[in-house]
């Protein structure tokens, strides 16, 4: 691996005897892990039903194993949201946040999703889980990650850290800061991350990342915690961004710092920084009502006697509210600050709404991947009729009566299809067909 010339050289100096060994884990394949999604399903049953082998377990999460099976992303369990595919080492910053039931939580740089679902299983369903992403594009592969495991907690946004801070001032229990970086723990797993990198630009992320710092610490109530952390080995921007950070906000104090090391781990290295900050004042939201729009709560309840086996308002989280606003039917957060319209992807658990005609209501696949089999009338499959539905076909099924059905695997849900005189219709949006 042709690494770069500068990289080597400070490497060299930071680790002395070390170097070598450092140097020689480059010749190793990257380390590959998946984490069980225990929002669906726990880690002993998926032992049981796993399509891949599993090594050991991940030190520093208890949800997360070793494997050296490939195309993890392309087997029917993990369509069905029952795992993430996850670098190792990078699976050690989030225990360090200590999350509790009902916390505020937000990821502030959370694209692709891994940090902010591994999150969301701490959670357990509670409390709060605000997802950012700056970047557009990459905050819709968030979105569907999100979606694909079943957390109904979350918000989903894609704005810059000034313009959430003006919202969410004081209003953390925890932050995680995975902040963009050089990316020189990338390497292995991704080439191209070896042109790009530069001491320019190590500079340039280091900028960057204190100006997101600044904004966290804005958002982070009175005791809260925030959590640092990279996938590169650069002091500058690592233990010397939370030293510098440390001369200017006295209120905060280190409680552990740590760097893997992919010559010391089974990983290809992280950095994680553990900040506790000073007692001070939480910000108290005002409830709002939720708005109901009676003709799309009269489609709605008809079709849930029809497809569920309870009332959606049992699904729904402790802090949120059920809701019925124009066409649209959601779970409505309590304890969320007044966000602007457009500002999100989404906010907790959307339902579905009525059809353009507004004579039906039409579920939405989020929906789909929250439930269990028995919460549902669904139509459970083998492998080979699963991946027929994942290519957007339909199939034939013993179904009678006519209605939606969520089609599931192992008893694990991939979407929706309609019955239809034997036939399943597929409904699994075009998006995430392969």
């Amino acid at each position: 691996m042709n690494l770069p010339q500068d990289f080597l050289i400070r490497m060299k100096a930071e680790l002395g005897a070390g170097f070598e060994s450092f140097l020689k884990s480059y010749e190793n394949e990257p380390a590959r892990a998946v984490r069980v999604n225990t929002l669906k399903v726990s880690v002993d049953e998926f032992k049981k039903i796993s399509p891949v082998l599993l090594e050991g377990r991940v030190p520093w999460e208890k949800s997360g194993f070793y494997t050296l099976a490939e195309g993890l992303g392309k087997t029917v369990a993990h369509a069905a949201g029952l795992y993430y595919v996850q670098e190792p080492s990078a699976m050690c910053a989030v225990p360090e946040l200590e999350i509790a039931t009902g916390e505020r939580v937000l990821d502030l740089c959370s694209a692709p999703g891994g940090k902010g679902t591994q999150i969301a299983q701490y959670m357990k369903g509670s409390g709060i889980l605000v997802l950012n992403e700056i970047d557009l594009k990459r905050s819709i592969i968030l979105k569907s990650n999100v979606e694909r495991l079943g957390v109904k907690n979350a918000v989903v946004l894609s704005k810059s850290p000034e313009e959430l801070s003006g919202i969410f001032y004081d209003y953390f229990d925890k932050i995680l800061v995975d902040a963009p970086c050089s990316g020189e723990g990338m390497f292995k797993k991704e080439p191209n991350a070896i042109p790009e990198w530069s001491l320019k630009n190590v500079e340039l992320c280091a900028v960057r990342q204190k100006n997101i710092l600044e904004n966290a610490d804005k958002m982070l109530a009175g005791g809260g915690r925030m959590v640092y952390s990279t996938c590169t080995f650069a002091p500058e921007e690592d233990e010397r961004q939370i030293e510098n950070f440390l001369k200017t906000h006295k209120e905060y104090k280190l409680i552990n710092m740590k760097k893997l090391l992919p010559h010391e781990v089974r990983g290809e290295g992280h950095f994680c920084a553990v900040l506790q900050k000073s007692e001070g004042e939480r910000r108290v939201i005002k409830k709002r009502e939720p708005l109901v729009k009676e003709k799309t709560l009269k489609l709605y309840r008809e079709w849930e006697v029809q497809t569920l086996s309870f009332k959606a308002e049992n699904l729904v989280c402790e802090d949120e509210n059920f809701a019925v606003n124009g066409g649209n039917v959601y779970a409505f957060f309590n304890d969320l600050p007044e966000i602007p319209y457009g500002f999100y992807w989404d906010s907790g658990l959307f339902f579905g709404g009525r059809t353009s005609d507004g004579k039906r209501f039409e579920p939405s696949h989020r929906l789909a991947m929250c439930l269990k089999k028995e919460e549902v009338r669904h139509i459970d499959v083998d492998e080979a009729t699963a991946l027929k539905f994942l290519r957007g076909l339909t199939f034939e099924c013993s179904a009678t009566e006519k209605g939606w059905r969520v089609v599931t695997y192992l008893g694990y849900p991939l979407g929706w299809c309609k019955a239809v005189n034997g036939v399943a219709k597929n409904h699994l949006p075009k998006g995430l067909r392969i």
